[in-house]
């Protein structure tokens, strides 16, 4: 599967135009600008649409064919003659074909057994715009874009750090995507880093289009509902994990960065509870959990009670609930699932319409489904209420990837209290508690700061205390520099 080019470079350059003519063949934006220098034959190759144009014409072409003085080395091209900041010498030939096809210029020259590669990527590009996914209240507007460079220059932004390192790495034999391993020297935990260096070596892929791939192809436990990595559109969430010692992994033609480890408390804060004061942030945060904890059991609950345990509900409720679901021809379970699939249907179908006709069909199709089926008897009113309320719990979290885990999470426990009522709720919960204490992201606890840490890491889990508390990072990352704040 590996690309076979070769590595010599030829003194004369029509032997080599000729060779990448014939490895590129049938390519129609390959460019090979031929042309005269000192009486030597020269060439300038580039893809169209990913080269600066204007750059070579105005730095490159008028600089060399309009000069008349004769220079006294070939080598002075580079340090006199070419005003273009960014230029470097190749000796394989297999380098700078793979510079071209990423956006840079591959320039030529008899008489020379290396190759010159000047910097002109400058294909089209998103501008910097709000993330999509990620919505705050108080805080900055940018999102990252689908050029690796604009996301890096994000970074640096918040992050003046000398210690700051931006290692770059190309992975897909064929693709060749461009990524960037992001972290604070002096703060990062040497052994999650190695570690991260360790599998990212062992992946051996045709192409990577998405940090997606990456993502699962690194994480500890593929099979489990839980996503082990967190993923952003955010710099400022970037560089807040930055600070804390973790590691960023930024893809080329990808707006979306995942950090390394992550822990179940760092998916459920938003920027919003470190923007806000600490006291109505640690509120929002109390009223997340709780939304958590009714998202999951809700619909298993109501149909524990009302399929096995009737004699807990009071008596006018228990009339309540008898007489909202007076012709309705199936049991609660079968009930809850109709509309628990129903409202992931409409969800998935918000999603892939267009934005304006996606919103429309989720008012619209919500009001006539729900109305509709308790009309027909299908459902009743009160079925629709859990749902919706399950609903609105569900998508509190701030991670929407922990949104899909928790669903089917969800739906698990909806069938064990069909078929043991409470007892399967209790049982279900005991078995996802056990599953979340055995997981583990890059070797740190998924759980923690709640299982193996210090007491003094829990003043950023359900609360968030103010920021003069906040004076060493957190214990279970095992950081190098552990004071955050003097």
């Amino acid at each position: 599967m590996k690309e076979q080019i070769k590595d010599h470079i030829s003194s004369e350059i029509k032997n080599d135009i000729l060779y990448i003519k014939d490895l590129m063949e049938g390519n129609s934006d390959l460019v090979i600008r031929e042309f005269r220098f000192q009486k030597l034959n020269a060439a300038l190759i580039y893809i169209d649409g990913m080269a600066d144009k204007k750059l070579l014409d105005d730095y490159v072409l008028e600089s060399l064919m309009g000069r008349e003085e004769p220079i006294k080395s070939i080598y002075d091209i580079k340090e006199r003659i070419l005003t273009v900041s960014d230029i470097r010498e190749v000796k394989k030939l297999s380098e700078g074909i793979n510079a071209m096809l990423s956006g840079d210029t591959l320039m030529l020259l008899d008489s020379l057994d290396m190759a010159y590669v000047i910097a002109t990527r400058a294909w089209a590009a998103r501008g910097v715009g709000e993330p999509a996914s990620e919505t705050v209240i108080r805080g900055a507007r940018e999102g990252f874009t689908e050029t690796v460079r604009f996301n890096t220059a994000l970074i640096r932004r918040r992050i003046r750090d000398t210690r700051l390192r931006m290692i770059s790495k190309t992975i897909g034999v064929r693709s060749k995507t461009d990524v960037i391993i992001a972290y604070i020297d002096d703060i990062v935990n040497e052994d999650v880093l190695e570690e991260l260096y360790n599998r990212i070596e062992k992946i051996k892929i045709d192409a990577i289009l998405d940090s997606g791939y990456i993502e699962q192809m690194i994480e500890d436990n593929n099979l489990s509902p839980f996503p082990q990595i967190q993923s952003t559109e955010r710099p400022d969430v970037v560089a807040a994990a930055l600070y804390e010692g973790r590691i960023a992994i930024l893809v080329d033609n990808s707006p979306y960065s995942i950090i390394v480890p992550t822990t179940l408390a760092n998916l459920f804060q938003s920027p919003d509870d470190y923007y806000q004061r600490w006291f109505s942030a640690s509120l929002i945060r109390i009223v997340r959990s709780f939304a958590l904890l009714i998202s999951i059991i809700l619909p298993a609950l109501y149909v524990a009670v009302t399929s096995f345990h009737t004699a807990i509900i009071p008596t006018r409720l228990a009339y309540s609930i008898a007489a909202s679901r007076e012709g309705v021809p199936f049991p609660a379970f079968v009930e809850a699932l109709i509309m628990e699939i129903s409202l992931w249907l409409l969800l998935e179908a918000i999603v892939r319409l267009p934005r304006p006709i996606g919103a429309t069909i989720g008012i619209v199709g919500g009001l006539i489904i729900g109305q509709s089926a308790v009309s027909a008897g299908i459902v009743s009113p009160i079925m629709i209420i859990i749902v919706g309320v399950t609903a609105i719990t569900e998508f509190i979290t701030p991670n929407y990837e922990v949104t899909l885990g928790l669903r089917i999470i969800r739906f698990l426990i909806l069938i064990a209290s069909a078929i043991i009522g409470l007892y399967g709720i209790i049982l279900g919960l005991i078995l996802v508690l056990s599953h979340l204490i055995k997981l583990k992201s890059f070797g740190i606890p998924y759980l923690a700061p709640l299982v193996n840490t210090e007491i003094r890491d829990f003043k950023d889990i359900f609360v968030r205390v103010p920021f003069k508390y906040y004076k060493e990072r957190p214990d279970y990352m095992n950081t190098g520099d552990k004071i955050r704040q003097k």
